[in-house]
């Protein structure tokens, strides 16, 4: 079985990531369809403190780009990609809808048994259908009538209207319209052009097995944890697509330097004959839920990053920071920094710098600059500060870089 180096193992994940290639001169449709296709998914998530988590995976790959020109292609009503629970809330090619139809009736039929709120619902549901049908694609807040405005949960208050039509989607009858601001837009399937897709279905084990393929694609490297997370599939079928892919030559297994227990060799997979650069060169700020760190576990032992993010931590026991960002230095995580966009004064904010140990903090803080720098303007801030007081065992020397 070949044997790769835990450096090997790092290049080749982020090579499969995009990170072995120059930014582009200029961004345009095609290298962020490009980037798309790599990825596979592009993760959902509604944090904003510096910048929504989906534009940072394609800053970090790409550079500077226009966001709103991303946004426009992915949240086109009838553009290229829609919207799914394709590892958490994710953008996928609108081609792949048939992919997703085996979890669309697992859910439905997971809750339909173990939910009591849909099972006291079903007016509601069929209500919720009857407006869309009758006044088209709606967000929310636009469906929401005055019966059902009373909201709860401690921390979401969603209302019935919002859980109904989140049940629904998960079900597949009801489709992301794209989204208004950051909100998602409801609709059937025929409003946005996904009826004839809506009604292919690919068999449970043929799409599952094109998924893992796809995710050992766009992992480089993985553990059987690793690949079945990336589409958040279970570890029983991610076991059988792999045995089914290992047969017909699509993978090959690895053995990679300390990713077993107690630091032993431990099994991976690959896709054949895939070219391992012999080295990165990258400095980037990654997203909580970018694919290169959205596994916790996977970072550890990959990086030897422990990270977590801390936003429903109480201030006083924040160990880094509110919204902290890994920051990739070549082919290694040599720290992190919590950063907030100050749109009023036109001013990103260092809140928190840190480094990993071992790593010089004047030499990360060369690396890093620039690349705030880039940030700030990208994001069309004026200036970059390190907030007082200091915080972090790198904030002095990324103040005095700047």
């Amino acid at each position: 079985m070949p044997r790769l180096t835990a450096a090997q193992a790092r290049r080749l994940a982020l090579a499969a990531q995009g990170f072995a290639r120059p930014h582009p001169a200029a961004v345009g449709t095609r290298q962020l369809n490009d980037l798309l296709e790599r990825l596979k998914v592009l993760q959902l998530d509604s944090v904003s403190v510096f910048a929504r988590s989906h534009y940072l995976p394609v800053f970090a790959r790409l550079g500077a780009y226009d966001p709103a020109a991303l946004d426009a292609l992915l949240f086109a009503r009838r553009g290229r990609y829609t919207e799914y629970w394709a590892h958490e809330a994710a953008i996928i090619r609108r081609d792949d809808w048939p992919l997703w139809h085996w979890k669309r009736e697992a859910l439905r039929a997971r809750y339909t048994e173990r939910s009591a709120w849909v099972r006291e619902n079903t007016a509601m549901l069929d209500w919720l259908l009857g407006e869309l049908d009758e006044k088209g694609p709606l967000t929310v807040g636009e469906v929401e009538h005055d019966v059902a405005k009373e909201r709860r949960g401690p921390w979401w208050g969603w209302s019935d209207v919002k859980e109904g039509l989140e049940y629904l989607f998960a079900f597949g009858d009801v489709v992301s319209g794209g989204r208004r601001g950051f909100s998602r837009v409801y609709a059937l399937p025929h409003q946005v052009g996904l009826a004839a897709l809506h009604g292919v279905a690919v068999p449970r084990v043929d799409a599952q097995r094109e998924l893992v393929r796809r995710s050992v694609q766009a992992l480089g490297v993985g553990t059987v944890a690793d690949i079945a997370d990336y589409h958040r599939l279970k570890i029983t079928p991610t076991r059988d697509a792999l045995r089914s892919l290992l047969e017909a030559g699509e993978v090959e297994r690895v053995e990679v330097e300390g990713w077993g227990r107690e630091g032993r060799d431990g099994e991976a997979f690959v896709v054949p004959g895939v070219s391992i650069p012999r080295r990165i060169e990258a400095t980037a700020l990654l997203s909580p839920f970018d694919p290169v760190v959205w596994s916790r576990d996977r970072a550890l032992r990959m990086f030897d990053f422990h990270y977590r993010i801390e936003i429903y931590t109480p201030a006083p026991k924040r160990q880094y920071g509110y919204y902290t960002l890994p920051v990739l230095v070549d082919d290694a995580l040599a720290g992190r920094v919590d950063l907030k966009s100050d749109r009023a004064a036109g001013v990103l904010r260092v809140q928190s710098a840190w480094v990993e140990p071992g790593v010089p903090p004047e030499a990360f803080a060369e690396r890093l600059v620039p690349l705030l720098r880039s940030a700030a303007s990208w994001q069309g801030l004026v200036d970059v500060q390190v907030t007082e007081p200091l915080w972090g065992d790198a904030a002095a020397a990324v103040r005095a870089t700047l």
